[in-house]
């Protein structure tokens, strides 16, 4: 196997990066490489996913932990062995936690933590799998369905899940006699300890596989690609994730698949920009439109609408279209639409074009023009 490159090089951030730090690193390198942006990029293809991977681990506060403490096969069970070897033990190989358990009868649940670790054969819910899907604007103010593909690990095929080649099974440690556990005495300045910890050769579980399966190289899981269908909630915005559960990693001893959380990015549209749920659109005008009013065309995300514009309405202004914005996400109600209307002004004139705007402009008086008239007035007091 290749191997990986470090996940926090891969976001460019630094290892005591901020939850905010790694989604904003994300989210401009999912943009940049996302396949819709790069069509038939096989290169810009294998970088989203490996940027995808990284954000999947470091986002996570257990994986994270585990990847900084043992890389790639400490959050990967396909790689080197996923860790398996972790006794958990520190302080120089003793519970802590044990000791003040011997001294004062349980409960000590010092350095932010219980002293007791997770039962290895017990229930444990698979991991969550990040997603980045790229939409258009429409798609995501409208809803639609969609597919994707994740990578997740499944329950192996060929041992059933347990990670024993095909004719075997695994065997009773003979270092813990199968309870998972081992006593270990030490000698410290108050005198000899004897502490319980986690069986090293085991990892806990209390049997071992000494012939694992080939396929899952004993870990009883392997990872597979698996094309989804997800229904994208009509409203929803540039960076909101929503979630398909239970379509995660599965689970261990039984515990419960985890899920693929579903970061949403958006495509600039041609005609509408958002701002939350409410949606803005240019419109440009004519000069005669502007100055005596008329019945124009309105685009909304719902279609075409007619809009009279006033007479005398100025270059810049805006009108609301109330309840033509954007539905809110999971509940009743929309925004609205702004439209601003721009007044272009004509070029390439004609001579009839250019002597009959000299005629209105002689008919013209102040009256016509407020603005004007009220900035001269301000400049002559600005001048005495």
């Amino acid at each position: 196997m290749a191997d990986k490159r470090d996940y926090y090089e891969v976001l460019g951030v630094s290892k005591d990066a901020s939850s905010d730090d790694l989604k904003k690193a994300y989210r401009k390198l999912a943009k940049q490489y996302h396949p819709d942006m790069n069509p038939g990029d096989k290169a810009a293809e294998a970088k989203f996913k490996e940027v995808n991977e990284a954000y999947e681990v470091l986002n996570d506060p257990a994986k994270r932990q585990r990847y900084d403490q043992f890389g790639h096969a400490g959050v990967d069970p396909s790689y080197g062995g996923g860790g398996a070897g972790y006794g958990g033990g520190g302080f120089g190989g003793f519970d802590v936690g044990d000791i003040f358990e011997s001294f004062f009868g349980g409960g000590f649940s010092g350095f932010g933590g219980s002293s007791r670790t997770r039962n290895p054969n017990g229930p444990i819910r698979g991991n969550d799998i990040n997603v980045t899907l790229g939409l258009s604007f429409m798609d995501a103010a409208k809803g639609c369905k969609q597919q994707i593909q994740v990578q997740r690990l499944e329950k192996c095929d060929t041992c059933g899940g347990s990670g024993a080649k095909s004719g075997t099974t695994a065997e009773t440690c003979t270092e813990c006699g199968g309870t998972g556990q081992v006593k270990v005495s030490q000698r410290t300045p108050i005198g000899v300890i004897q502490t319980t910890r986690t069986c090293s050769k085991c990892s806990g579980k209390g049997k071992v596989i000494k012939e694992p399966c080939p396929d899952c190289r004993g870990m009883g899981r392997v990872r597979h690609t698996r094309t989804l269908e997800v229904s994208v909630p009509a409203g929803i915005d540039d960076g909101q994730t929503f979630v398909l559960r239970g379509q995660g990693d599965q689970g261990v001893n039984g515990g419960p698949s985890g899920d693929v959380n579903i970061m949403v990015t958006l495509r600039p549209d041609t005609l509408f920009e958002r701002d939350g749920f409410d949606v803005w659109c240019d419109i440009p005008i004519t000069f005669s439109q502007a100055v005596l009013g008329d019945e124009i065309t309105v685009p909304t995300i719902d279609g075409k609408v007619k809009y009279t514009v006033p007479e005398g309405t100025q270059s810049g202004t805006v009108f609301r279209l109330r309840n033509k914005g954007i539905q809110y996400v999971n509940g009743r109600g929309r925004g609205d639409q702004y439209v601003k209307v721009n007044i272009e002004v004509p070029r390439n004139l004609t001579g009839k074009q250019k002597d009959a705007l000299r005629k209105f402009e002689e008919l013209s008086t102040e009256k016509n023009y407020e603005k004007r008239r009220s900035f001269f007035d301000k400049l002559k007091d600005a001048m005495k």
